[in-house]
């Protein structure tokens, strides 16, 4: 199940949106303060937005750019104004697709089913790994909380990927060695506990207590 916000002002066409979305499985939510917009999308942390480009207040080009300082959640825009300046300006506003109106059911799903395929593919060639609302950014390697962008270091990066693909498994402190150095991150056992320890620090100044839990004997697990 995926979490995808509208952001569409026309309320018979979001409600009739929702309805389409929730049907194939999705959780919905829709926006009703377009003066506040970013405060909803940190709390409801979605997978996907759908994006009007004439909005109240300000434009769907001025929300992109905002969510896009502490986010690389696909945003696919909605707009009558189907040119080709405005597909071009949505996609250089760091959008994902475009959808002309009036929406086509049909075709919404094909283009929102074909997104979510690229971006949360589980075959591993996913541009980030989610877990209890933390994205990890494999492109850039940070990691997004509520609105909180967390730079990490080479080690700190592969420690938590390798964490997040094997969660709800204990993953030994030796795979962790070897995974680093198959990086080339060369690391001895005491650099390795003092990376985990700098992470989970990192972590929970972000608001992430207890993400990393230590299994004694075993390893470390996120669960």
């Amino acid at each position: 199940m995926y979490r995808i916000l509208v952001i569409e002002d026309d309320a018979s066409m979001a409600k009739a949106m929702e309805k389409q979305l929730e049907s194939w499985g999705n959780d919905v939510r829709l926006i009703e303060d377009f003066r506040n917009i970013l405060p909803v999308f940190t709390e409801y942390d979605p997978h996907m937005v759908l994006m009007d480009i004439m909005l109240p207040f300000f434009n769907g080009y001025h929300w992109c750019s905002e969510i896009r300082k502490i986010s690389n959640v696909p945003v696919v825009f909605l707009s009558s104004a189907s040119d080709n300046m405005n597909i071009v300006m949505a996609m250089n506003m760091g959008g994902d697709d475009f959808i002309c109106k009036p929406v086509d059911p049909n075709v919404m799903m094909a283009k929102i089913q074909a997104v979510l395929r690229r971006t949360y593919d589980m075959a591993g060639k996913v541009p980030m790994l989610e877990h209890r609302g933390a994205m990890l950014n494999l492109h850039d390697t940070s990691l997004s909380y509520e609105g909180k962008r967390l730079e990490l270091t080479r080690n700190e990066f592969r420690i938590l990927q390798t964490l997040l693909e094997n969660k709800g498994k204990v993953v030994s402190r030796d795979t962790l060695m070897t995974r680093l150095w198959q990086m080339d991150c060369y690391v001895e056992e005491n650099t390795l506990t003092v990376n985990v320890t700098r992470l989970r620090k990192k972590l929970e100044h972000i608001g992430l207590t207890g993400f990393i839990k230590t299994k004694v004997g075993s390893g470390y697990i996120v669960e």
